[in-house]
């Protein structure tokens, strides 16, 4: 499993962004490898969010990437915020447990 990591510097409205970034999110869990995503907003800078996924695997991530429909669902995403992304190993991992 990775972890990609997708932070997103807002250009546009944030209602309009959520809705490309949920448009293009529905795209990619229709893609073989996708276990989990969340979209973040930065409570001190509310043009700053975060995007954390989970992946099978790093060529499960880039198959998807590089599929030909991903452009034409990334592309009002792209116009209303700026990106960048890394894909990451886990390494440490905590889990809080049930008991009280």
């Amino acid at each position: 499993m990775i972890t990609f990591l997708n932070r997103f510097t807002l250009t546009g409205d944030p209602e309009e962004f959520e809705k490309a970034f949920d448009e293009t999110a529905a795209f990619l869990r229709e893609q073989p490898g996708l276990i989990q995503y969340t979209l973040s907003r930065q409570l001190d800078d509310p043009a700053s969010y975060i995007n954390i996924a989970l992946w099978e695997s790093a060529d499960a991530l880039r198959a998807a990437l590089a599929h030909p429909d991903f452009g034409n669902h990334a592309k009002a995403m792209r116009g209303l915020a700026e990106s960048t992304g890394a894909i990451f190993n886990p390494r440490l991992s905590f889990e809080a447990s049930a008991e009280a």
